[in-house]
Order: C-alpha cells, then structure tokens, then sequence
C-alpha cells in the first residue's frame, strides 16, 4: 500500500486534525487561523484523493480579558461546516485550581507556590484514536494523515500500519517531528507560514443562513 502513495495513484485519504496540537503549533500568534483545512490539505497532498477532514477540539469558554473568545471559534465553526469534507469532533475543556511552583520566585531555597488555574483539554486523544481505527477497520481509506505531533497517538497509528496495513502521513505543526511518531510515517510535511498563508478562508462568508464575516481579531 505504501509504494502506491508514490506512485501517481490519487489514493483515498482520511485526514485527522488534532485542533489544539495544530493551535500551538503554528496558529497562536499569527494571522492565518481563519484556516480552510481543505485548502491546506490539497496544497500540502495534491496528488490524494481527499474523503474526509476529521477535525477534533474543544469549545472554549469566555474569560475576564477574553470575553468574545466562544464567538470567534463558533464562527469557524461555521466556516468549517461550508466544507463538505469536514467533520467537527469536539472533547471538553476541564479547569480547576492547582499549586504551581512560580520560577520567577526564588525564596529560602525554593520556588514560591502559587495557586493557579489550569485548563486542560480533554477527549481529543481518545477521539482521534477511536475514528482512526474505527475508519481503518472499516476500510475507508488508504492513507491516514495525522496533523498532530502528540506521541499519544503513537499506539494506534502503530496499529493502523503494522495490523491493517495503511499509509500513514504526518503534517507536522511544529518544528520537529516527534520521535515516537516518526518511525511510523510513511511521510511528514512540516506546515509552513507559507501554507497557512495561501490557505485562508475569504473575509465574508455565505452559508444557509446567510452571510458572515471573518472575527475582526483574526
């Protein structure tokens, strides 16, 4: 099966998009997160057969100094689901108190504790593996691309090309590829500023409900 993805064949391919990965890998900071990840994907893979985009996060929730921080991401949302090929995975945020040491606080031999709070997302891992199994198994394509770099998933990308014998990609949001997942790949493709650039959605949008706009913070 691999020796097909090189070999001009416009092979099936499922693409998985861990959100948050891709997030601080090459999108905080920058203007290009009003991203179409179809786009992307067929500029980065112009020779696949592109069936489906699984894209998995979370919704965020407002904050004191962030207050419009949902509206932005429902509004991508939006924009996402103008993609036919895309499909939308959403996990869960979990906030809570916890004590961390404060690094720029030496005092009496010891980092200073502060009592902080930590967001973590949670499910996407879970959820990343479950349909890229759950797709395997049933055959539905031939290439899996992982845009990720979180060695969690090494385990079942081991699977889905040792067991089932599919090709596996990796689009690499940050500057190396992990360790773990790297012998696991068929290919990778580091996703450069570039890319992103050329890959944006337009400003103003149409959809069944109408028109709408790029968020002005994006």
């Amino acid at each position: 099966m691999a020796a097909a993805a090189f070999s001009g064949v416009r092979m099936r391919t499922h693409v998985y998009v861990d959100g948050y990965n891709l997030y601080y890998g090459c999108l905080k900071r920058t203007p290009h997160k009003w991203l179409n990840l179809h786009a992307l994907c067929t500029a980065l893979m112009p020779r696949n057969d592109i069936r489906a985009i699984r894209y998995f996060t979370a919704q965020v929730s407002g904050t004191p100094h962030d207050p419009d921080q949902p509206t932005r991401q429902q509004t991508y949302f939006r924009a996402l689901r103008t993609l036919p090929q895309v499909s939308i995975h959403l996990g869960h945020f979990l906030t809570h108190e916890v004590t961390m040491p404060d690094a720029a606080d030496w005092q009496g031999g010891r980092f200073t504790p502060r009592r902080v709070m930590k967001t973590e997302e949670k499910g996407s891992d879970v959820n990343i593996a479950t349909h890229l199994l759950v797709d395997a198994f049933d055959d539905a394509f031939d290439v899996a691309v992982i845009v990720s770099n979180d060695s969690d998933l090494k385990e079942p990308i081991s699977v889905v090309r040792r067991r089932l014998g599919k090709t596996i990609g990796i689009l690499n949001p940050q500057a190396k590829v992990s360790r773990a997942l790297q012998p696991l790949a068929h290919f990778t493709k580091p996703i450069r500023a570039g890319a992103l650039a050329n890959a944006q959605f337009p400003a103003v949008m149409r959809d069944a409900q109408g028109p709408f706009h790029k968020p002005p913070r994006w």
